[in-house]
């Protein structure tokens, strides 16, 4: 600023000021602008086919797995937890389903059963049957405990051990589901149905509709999506809170971060809690739209591939763990099982494609690790380590040269 006075000084850094100041409100309004046509986009969708399409069967259970995906994106990409027991949420929320929108518990009230604001045709049932939002405010209190309680033993370790904790967490919630049926609770019931599965499920009704049913999927779509909008505005909220801010000071350095007063074991508990209530609405959800709790559903594998969504559309990027779920999802309901599935036949191998699903998956990832590490939409903190370095050496000996 040479030549230039007092005045025009601080006139030129006002400029520059403003000019920064439209440059950001006009990246939030391009953003904003983004997000209506992508939500009108979804909106559209359904209408697109027929009601009972399996292209909308798949979208349903695409953003169901978002949900997933969102939820454990808050315990490995906010606060850097590794964990492998995620499924254990997922049972968790789907038995919260099976015992509280079932005739499970046939004898309870001397078989009359206990009704709250539950649709005409479960109110005819025996069992306990709670309207679909009260099964879900349920999914979140029970998943929210069970999160605490599988964070507690973590609270000392780090890295490969809370993974091995949370896998054994996992494993736990698991074996209690197939051998449930064993566990007696009174009056002839049992804690689970093992194998053999809670069958039917209440379908969700509300006031001044019609229950759900599988010749229209079309409201179970709009329920999911529905969801995951309100699991996204949670999840900017609270990513831009202080709370996300204390998770992500954890996840880079744990020891400053408690130097600098974030309080530990309350914050990790809250991500195990936090996380796992989104684990639980998926599960609640997803039992009552496949109208069955099976044991055989909450493999460790599932973990695994709820992880491998996060990882391909970039941890802690929340837009792109979305885009990660619905990728891997329908590479697993659709292009593997409908598209793929003869490939090897029609090359003379006697398997089906759908055997390797998960070899696949880890090839994927395998591939996605040595092209791009960050995953498909890299938060801007993870890109910056990643790629931190990279051709420094080169550089240098290109210098000494």
């Amino acid at each position: 600023m040479a030549g230039m006075g007092p005045a025009s000084a601080v006139r030129s850094v006002q400029g520059a000021g403003k000019t920064l100041k439209e440059r950001v409100a006009a990246d939030k309004r391009l953003a904003w602008g983004l997000a209506a046509v992508v939500l009108a986009i979804f909106i559209i969708l359904p209408y697109l086919f027929a009601p009972a399409s399996p292209f909308v069967d798949h979208w349903v259970t695409a953003l169901a797995y978002v949900v997933m995906a969102l939820g454990l994106n808050i315990v490995v990409g906010f606060a850097g937890l590794l964990d492998l027991g995620y499924v254990a949420f997922f049972a968790i929320g789907a038995y919260s389903a099976g015992w509280f929108a079932s005739a499970f518990f046939a004898t309870v009230n001397h078989g009359k059963g206990i009704h709250i604001l539950a649709g005409s045709f479960a109110k005819l049932q025996p069992g306990i049957h709670l309207n679909f939002i009260l099964v879900l405010v349920v999914a979140v209190i029970l998943t929210s405990i069970a999160g605490i309680l599988i964070g507690l033993p973590t609270l000392r370790l780090r890295g490969d051990y809370i993974a091995i904790v949370t896998l054994a967490f996992g494993e736990i919630v698991r074996v209690i589901a197939v051998n449930g049926q064993s566990i007696h609770l009174g009056h002839e019931a049992t804690l689970t149905a093992g194998r053999q599965g809670i069958t039917p499920v209440d379908s969700p009704q509300f006031p001044g509709m019609d229950a759900f049913n599988p010749l229209n999927l079309r409201p179970w779509y709009f329920t999911a999506l529905v969801l995951v909008l309100i699991v996204l505005f949670v999840n900017f909220r609270v990513r831009d809170s202080r709370l996300g801010r204390a998770w992500v000071a954890i996840r880079e350095d744990e020891v400053a971060a408690a130097s600098m007063g974030v309080p530990l074991v309350k914050t990790k508990l809250m991500a195990y809690a936090t996380g796992a209530a989104f684990g639980g609405i998926s599960g609640a959800f997803l039992a009552s739209y496949l109208n069955t709790v099976n044991a055989d559903q909450f493999e460790f594998s599932f973990s695994i591939f709820v992880l491998a969504m996060i990882i391909l559309g970039g941890i802690s990027n929340i837009i792109g763990v979305a885009v990660g779920a619905i990728v891997l999802s329908f590479v697993n309901v659709w292009l593997i099982p409908d598209v793929l599935h003869d490939v090897p036949h029609k090359i003379g191998l006697n398997f089906d494609l759908t055997e390797l699903s998960f070899g696949i998956f880890g090839f994927l990832l395998v591939i996605m690790m040595v092209l791009r590490p960050e995953g498909l939409l890299p938060e801007r903190r993870r890109q910056i380590e990643l790629t931190e370095g990279v051709g420094t050496d080169e550089a240098l000996y290109e210098v000494r040269m």
